[in-house]
Order: C-alpha cells, then sequence, then structure tokens
C-alpha cells in the first residue's frame, strides 16, 4: 500500500533558527515560504513551520514512560530505514544535537523491536525517529 503524504504545521517562536536547524542538521529541502512559515520536504511528507509565541507545550514538555525513558508528549517523527536512521544518528551527533533521548534500541529482542531517538528542535517541539529491523514489526502486538 502506497502511503500518502502527511501535512504537518507546527509552530515555532523563531523562525530563523528553526529554519536552519531542518535546513542545515537534518538536510530538509525547502519548500514554499514567507516571512511567518517555510515548507520543508519531510521525508516526502510536508512539513510547515509557523511563526507562533511558544506552546505551553513547549514550555513544559509532558512525559510518558516507555521502556524505562521518559518520552516527550507531544512529539512527531518519521520511521527511517535502518541504514537512514543510523546516519541521521550520526549527522546529528556530528552537529552535536542534545538528544531528549539518545540513540538506542527499544524493546530488544522483544516484538516491536526498535531504534529510536528523541529531540527538540530549536523551538521546543519533541521529534523522534525510529527505524525497525523488520517494518512487518511497526504495529505488532
Amino acid at each position: 500500500m502506497a502511503l500518502s503524504p502527511f501535512h504537518l504545521a507546527i509552530p515555532v517562536d523563531n523562525l530563523p533558527d528553526a529554519r536552519r536547524f531542518y535546513r542545515d542538521v537534518f538536510g530538509l529541502e525547502e519548500g514554499s515560504s514567507s516571512e511567518h512559515w517555510v515548507d520543508f520536504d519531510f521525508y516526502g511528507h510536508q512539513l510547515v513551520i509557523h511563526e507562533q509565541a511558544k506552546t505551553p507545550a513547549q514550555q513544559a514538555l509532558g512525559t510518558n514512560p516507555v521502556d524505562g525513558h521518559d518520552v516527550p508528549v507531544p512529539h512527531f517523527g518519521i520511521v527511517l530505514s535502518w541504514e537512514e536512521w543510523e546516519t541521521l544518528a550520526a549527522r546529528l551527533r556530528d552537529f552535536a544535537t542534545p538528544f531528549v533521548i539518545e540513540p538506542y534500541i527499544r524493546f530488544e529482542g522483544q516484538v516491536g523491536e526498535q531504534a529510536t531517538m528523541f529531540l527538540l528542535d530549536p523551538c521546543g517541539n519533541a521529534l523522534e525517529f525510529k527505524a525497525f529491523k523488520d517494518r512487518s514489526q511497526l504495529f505488532a502486538k
């Protein structure tokens, strides 16, 4: 089944910093833009950063426990191939990006085993990037 691209618009309180982060740190291609927003090709999906004041979630991120870690809520991200995930983790380290949860293997040896990492953009939006060696485990119980 071919996936349809999603569209996600998120608030950023510093458009120039957020633009540099998504463009330079992640290497995302810019699309349309104005003085107040920028579109990015987020792995084939449309991510739009909109200049806005910080939201309560950006000011005081909530968490839920998962596999011994405090996972930030809300968050968004993408499921990458294993190789893409490893490449991105190395790229983020090269940029000295601080992680909320360092890259690691979650649920190791269990159903749903996955590589995951969490970080914040410069405006406090939480992102998760994950990968499965066996993508059929994405919705496994």
